[in-house]
């Protein structure tokens, strides 16, 4: 009953906030305009940005309201202590406040790091990290030989350690820039986040696994991701924004690190995205530009060039996301390293017939 109320409360939360935040970006007037970059942009009308600052209200009140009338997220040693969450919380914090400002005033490249960064420490300070990797064909690889305490508080040690808090950098980084640079279709990273939290969910139920506080969490990451599904689903009435598509990965990257570290589980889960975001990445710098510089050439945008609709293209990324994320609920060890290599391999085929579709398309046109 308790993950039901975390989810179906945040669900109802999202409902009733996205409208009022809807037209508080009209007010503000941080609106995503076509004009602006024709060549790349897929709607047609201005669209109201700050979408994740719903999301953000619904999964934080439902969290703080259990916290303040439960136990579950009580304990110190549990997925969730008090000391983690508010990592979590300040991260989020980072993310809305620089996310707003660069709705709002279009940042230069290299401040659009600096609040993913913030974020980032913001939730290594919290105690939260990838302490250590297991090895799909046996044992583990452990990242906490070094620890180094840098202070005290209320008796709680704040440590640095080396190796696990770099890996958890890079790893929340990389998820973070992968939901981001996937936001390029409607409801796209809104329907994979409903995706990756019920896997999650799933997995932390797991008698191996057993955190009532991570499958809480996620349920109620997924209840207000869900609330605000509808208002950004194909035809979208209101944008992530760059918070919001930056929050979606800041919390499945976190959720899969409190999940023990279930690196291989998030990444079948957001797989595809990172699949081509690589890939995006390693073309751009090829071609002597910025990795990071806006383009139409990632692959649910060749996908929709070729000519699938638009809901088309995306309900296909819902449903590999499908296969491969809860394919980790059913396979062990090596197995999941032999599906990975089976997701490298699907995204090369649909990379290559998306091209070769688009390719004919533009040779079929009439000549004037």
């Amino acid at each position: 009953m308790i993950y039901v109320v975390g989810f179906f409360g945040a669900l109802l939360l999202g409902l009733v906030v996205t409208p009022l935040v809807i037209r508080l970006a009209r007010h503000l007037g941080l609106l995503d305009v076509p004009a602006v970059a024709p060549h790349r942009k897929i709607h047609k009308k201005p669209m109201p940005l700050l979408g994740g600052s719903a999301i953000m209200f619904a999964f934080f009140f439902m969290t703080v309201l259990f916290m303040l009338h439960g136990d579950i997220f009580s304990g110190e040693l549990g997925a969730l202590s008090r000391k983690a969450f508010w990592g979590i919380a300040f991260g989020a914090a980072f993310l809305l406040v620089g996310g707003f400002l660069d709705d709002k005033y279009d940042l230069r490249a290299r401040w659009k790091f600096v609040y993913p960064i913030a974020a980032t420490f913001s939730l290594i300070v919290g105690g939260i990290g990838v302490l250590f990797i297991t090895n799909p064909f046996g044992g583990i690889f452990n990242l906490e030989q070094i620890r180094i305490t840098l202070f005290s508080l209320d008796g709680i040690p704040y440590q640095l350690v080396l190796f696990a808090d770099v890996f958890t950098f890079l790893w929340l980084m990389g998820s973070m820039f992968t939901t981001k640079f996937l936001d390029g279709m409607d409801g796209l990273v809104t329907g994979i986040g409903v995706i990756g939290a019920v896997v999650i969910f799933l997995l932390s139920l797991r008698p191996e696994v057993a955190q009532p506080e991570l499958a809480l969490l996620s349920a109620i990451f997924g209840g207000a991701l869900l609330g605000f599904f509808p208002y950004n689903f194909y035809p979208a009435r209101i944008f992530l924004g760059e918070g919001g598509s930056l929050f979606v990965g800041f919390i499945l990257g976190t959720l899969s690190i409190l999940a023990g570290g279930k690196i291989a589980t998030a990444l079948l889960i957001l797989g595809l995205p990172i699949l081509d975001v690589a890939w995006a990445i390693m073309r751009r710098l090829m071609a002597g530009r910025s990795p990071f510089s806006a383009d139409r050439q990632h692959l649910h945008h060749r996908l929709l060039d070729s000519g699938l609709p638009h809901r088309t293209v995306v309900l296909f990324f819902y449903g590999l996301t499908l296969l491969f994320g809860f394919s980790t609920l059913f396979v062990r060890g090596a197995m999941k390293a032999a599906v990975l290599v089976i997701l490298v391999f699907v995204m090369a085929l649909l990379a290559y017939l998306a091209i070769r579709f688009e390719n004919r398309k533009v040779n079929h046109k009439p000549h004037e």
